[in-house]
């Protein structure tokens, strides 16, 4: 039975806060634009700087996601793209980099594929661990029983809405780190959007000594600076996947992911 990475992306995390900086955490789903692109890309944003990557596992509903992930999924899921292919992409990008790789997925996919199975490839694919979006943590114990067993962590989400009570059942059954969610653009302006994923940080952490890394919707190294003063983690995926969809073809979406990743990497030093 081989054993996941999840002290690689705990000791990755620690590793940043020793070099007082956040780490920067890049999402590109899987599939998309191919699947050899989905696992160039994920080898330029590491290139460019990232510490950490999830994988998104593409979805024909992705309730959390915005239009430019849905976009992409949908291109993923039109290509064919299955889980087979995910835990390619997480093997590949891991034996290429040695960094931490995550799969983020709703819980439909892993019921229906075998919590054993997909745990069991996942840890022998080299990932580090899964981000549950939507696994209620009151449903969450068959899986953590065995992402526990297989080394990997399970990464909840809180939102600026979830109550101090609920806060600490969801990172008392979290490991790896807690996935902070705030709203950015139609919710009022940025300051007070980052405001409000302040004070969900400090709320978060006053339950909870794992890291807490925030996805506001961050596209540029201004904002990474932002979240990087209050976080010990700034996760960005829109603006990667907005660059490939936008490129005219995969060696220019390439390039334009890896200059985008070392803009942020700067951000989110904090000097």
């Amino acid at each position: 039975m081989s054993n996941g990475n999840i002290e690689l992306l705990s000791d990755t995390l620690a590793k940043a806060k020793s070099e007082d900086r956040a780490a920067l955490v890049a999402y590109l789903p899987a599939g998309f634009p191919t699947v050899d692109g989905a696992i160039e890309a994920v080898k330029a944003v590491i290139e460019g700087g990232a510490d950490v990557v999830e994988i998104g596992l593409p979805h024909s509903d992705p309730v959390l996601d915005g239009a430019i992930i849905q976009t992409a999924d949908d291109i993923a899921l039109r290509g064919g793209v299955k889980i087979a292919d995910v835990m390619r992409t997480v093997r590949e990008a891991f034996e290429a980099t040695g960094v931490p790789i995550l799969v983020m997925t709703y819980w439909n996919p892993i019921d229906r594929y075998g919590v054993e199975r997909f745990t069991a490839e996942l840890a022998a694919a080299g990932g580090a661990g899964c981000i549950l979006p939507d696994l209620p943590v009151q449903e969450s114990a068959l899986w953590r029983e065995h992402a526990e067993k297989h080394g990997l962590a399970t990464v909840f989400v809180v939102a600026p809405s979830s109550q101090d009570a609920r806060l600490a059942t969801i990172t008392a059954a979290g490991s790896g780190f807690v996935y902070a969610a705030s709203l950015m653009g139609v919710t009022g302006t940025r300051e007070s959007v980052g405001n409000e994923a302040q004070e969900l940080v400090r709320r978060t952490r006053a339950t909870t000594e794992l890291p807490v890394c925030v996805g506001l919707g961050v596209s540029n190294a201004v904002q990474a600076k932002q979240v990087a003063g209050f976080a010990d983690g700034v996760i960005v995926g829109s603006a990667f996947v907005k660059l490939l969809l936008d490129a005219p073809d995969l060696p220019s979406g390439l390039a334009a992911v890896r200059a985008l990743a070392g803009e942020l990497a700067e951000g989110v030093r904090r000097s």
